[in-house]
């Protein structure tokens, strides 16, 4: 996490340098791009945090080192993968 902090802070530096009214527009631009580049490993390491919280909050039962069980095809039958055959007139 403290990555993130340092990468977080680092940004707002770059922020801040850009409003100063006596940056150049050379150091401007590059502080930009640096910036954007950042926001973009921020919001990645995010999405990725978001996804382990909502594991979590699905499955609160869990132990500190069981990795999360995602049965999402739990029903299929292992000689075929499918689910079964579908019923005569129905589709599914």
């Amino acid at each position: 996490m403290k990555n993130f902090e340092e990468k977080l802070e680092k940004l707002e530096y770059l922020t801040n340098n850009i409003k100063r009214p006596d940056i150049s527009l050379e150091e401007a631009l590059k502080n930009f791009e640096e910036g954007i580049k950042l926001a973009k490993t921020l919001e990645k390491q995010i999405d990725e945090i978001e996804g382990k919280i909502q594991i979590l909050a699905n499955n609160p039962s869990l132990e500190n080192n069981e990795e999360p069980e995602i049965t999402l095809f739990s029903e299929t039958d292992e000689k075929t993968g499918s689910s079964g055959s579908p019923e005569a007139g129905t589709r599914q």
